[in-house]
Order: C-alpha cells, then sequence, then structure tokens
C-alpha cells in the first residue's frame, strides 16, 4: 500500500510517499480501506515534534472508508461497513488498522469525504459547546479562529443551542464564511494594529462593556492575552489548541484579578474515553451532516502523493474549513 511517512522532525518537506506492506487487523481492529484522510493541525504537531513521536512513522490519524477484513473477536462491526475514526495512527494510507471500538457509522446519506472531514472536528466542536463550556440561550462566545474546520462547525453548534458569536478571522472572504456559519460579529485580525490591546476593547464594546461568557480558543500563543482581557467576571477560557504555538507558563494571579476567571485546557480523548460517549457524539454530529442541520465545509482536497502542500498550506493559513487527503 502507499502511505505517506515522515522520515524524522522537521517541516513538510520530510513527508514522502512511500510503499508498505498491507496491514493485518489483530484481535479487536478491522482493517478500512480508506475513501479520505483528514489533516489536522496535530498531524503537523507530531511531524514536527512537539509531540513526541517515533521516526519514521506514518502520518494521520482520522479518516472515513470502508471495512475490508476483520480481526478477531470483532462482533459489532462486519465487513463492508461504512466507518471513520479520530484517533488510528497511521491514516495517511490507502488501507489502516483501526480498532473496531473507535469506529464510528456512518450514515449512508452522508458521503465518506465529508465523513472523513467530520471525527475530529466535528467531536471537538461538539464537546466544546455541549461539555466543556455548555452553551445555553443567551451566552456570548467568542471564536477565534471561526472560519477554520473547528470553528465553523462551533460556530453553528453555539448559534443552534441559543447562542451569541464574536468571531475572529483574518480576511473578509473568511468573514463572509464565519458570518454564515451564524458570527454575529466578526473582529478581522488583520485590520487591528496591536490584537492584545485591541481585541478586547472591541469586544467589550460588542457586549455592552460586560465581556464574553466564554472564549474557545485554539490559536494559542497569539491569541491567549486578549482572549483572557475579553472575558466577563466567572468567564471560562477554553484553551483548546495552540495553532500559533503553546501558551507560555503564566500566573494564576491573573485568573483573580480578571474576576474570578476559570481556564481549561481540553482534549477530545478525555471527552470520548468510553464507547457510549464516543457513539453519542459522533451519533449527534452525523445526524447533524444528515439531516443538514450542521453545514461541513471542505475547504481543500489533496492527493495521497501531496501531503506536504496540504500540510504547508494549513501551517500558513491559506485554507478554510477542512483539508483532507484523497489515496
Amino acid at each position: 500500500m502507499r502511505v505517506i511517512q515522515a522520515r524524522e522532525a522537521g517541516d513538510a518537506g520530510v513527508l514522502e510517499l512511500v510503499q508498505l506492506p498491507d496491514p493485518t487487523p489483530g484481535p479487536g481492529q478491522v482493517l478500512v480501506r480508506v475513501a479520505a484522510a483528514g489533516v489536522n493541525f496535530i498531524d503537523t504537531y507530531r511531524r514536527g515534534g512537539v509531540y513526541p513521536t517515533p521516526f519514521p512513522h506514518v502520518v494521520g490519524s482520522e479518516g472515513a472508508g470502508v471495512v475490508v477484513a476483520l480481526g478477531d473477536g470483532v462482533a459489532d462491526v462486519d465487513l463492508g461497513d461504512r466507518v471513520a475514526w479520530s484517533d488510528a495512527a497511521g491514516s495517511y494510507a490507502e488501507l489502516v488498522v483501526v480498532s473496531a471500538d473507535r469506529t464510528l457509522p456512518v450514515p449512508d446519506e452522508v458521503d465518506l469525504e465529508v465523513a472523513a472531514a467530520v471525527p475530529l472536528q466535528g467531536m471537538t466542536a461538539h464537546y466544546l459547546a455541549a461539555s466543556t463550556y455548555p452553551v445555553k440561550s443567551g451566552d456570548v462566545a467568542l471564536v477565534h479562529a471561526a472560519a477554520g474546520g473547528v470553528g465553523l462547525l462551533l460556530t453553528q453548534l453555539i448559534v443552534s443551542r441559543g447562542g451569541r458569536v464574536i468571531a475572529t478571522v483574518s480576511t473578509a472572504d473568511k468573514e463572509k464564511l464565519a458570518r454564515a456559519a451564524g458570527a454575529d460579529t466578526v473582529i478581522r485580525y488583520d485590520e487591528l494594529g496591536d490584537l492584545t490591546s485591541e481585541l478586547p476593547v472591541l469586544v467589550k464594546n460588542a457586549t455592552d462593556g460586560q465581556g464574553v461568557h466564554v472564549v474557545y480558543d485554539g490559536v494559542g500563543k497569539a491569541t491567549f492575552d486578549a482572549s483572557l482581557a475579553s472575558l466577563r467576571p466567572r468567564g471560562m477560557m477554553v484553551l483548546f489548541g495552540g495553532s500559533s504555538g503553546q501558551v507560555p507558563d503564566f500566573n494564576l494571579q491573573r485568573l483573580n484579578g480578571g474576576g474570578s476567571l476559570f481556564i481549561t485546557r481540553p482534549s477530545l480523548g478525555h471527552y470520548t474515553s468510553t464507547r457510549d460517549e464516543l457513539l453519542w457524539r459522533s451519533g449527534e454530529v452525523f445526524e447533524a451532516v444528515r439531516n443538514g442541520s450542521l453545514d461541513v465545509r471542505i475547504g481543500a482536497r489533496f492527493p495521497l502523493a501531496e501531503a506536504g502542500d496540504a500540510h504547508c498550506a494549513l501551517e500558513g493559513r491559506a485554507t478554510t474549513g477542512k483539508v483532507i487527503l484523497v489515496p
């Protein structure tokens, strides 16, 4: 089979297309022919050595496809099933082994390329809005990078729960996407002289001086200080990523000075730790996709061999919505 392998830690240039033997599923596993693989920032963190990962390794952890072989002891998944997954190592490949208990059933009405775009970002948006800070009617949320894969889905879910979204984006085209997803107010990074000082003022102006109930921040280092300053007293800072870099250590006393603030650094794994929770989250997301209430934007499709270009596009903020690889 053809795979994309990172031969060593480094930039996108370390990715290479190689041939490896077809894998065989072990007990409790299934073998899936990949229809599409999702491209995510976590893939770039592992490729770059930010997250410790053995080298060389086959990149990717998310995708969708059709089950073509079963390992011993698999009872709840059948040959020919259409499945998706968010955490199977080596997903930038033509074939991938997935633990049967981590597979997500894909409704017949949902295209497999769309299904590949949903697991990680869709379930992330779901846990952020439904569990980490359960948005309720009247809440105001600041969503950074609102035209990105998580941002567009998260904005839609917040609005569907009765919340109001103040979005940040970097271009006019991204502003249109954020507004189409339901953002009430859109702030452009590219129009600010100093984000740290100016963004909180704009947020306070848009909330009658109060600030937001919650900030969903997947950008990290570049936006962290502005995010904290945009919260109202007893607001919550949800830091779920670091696309601009990791946040330096900071003095917890800042939370007191900001108004008894809360802060959390969640991850999808802790919000899908059981099979029941995994199926609940993915089921709600896929049902919303199936019935049309959640729009999934695939911003870019790349052939498997062009995975390096896909990483460059993602890291260079040249994409909107989801980026996928098609074997």
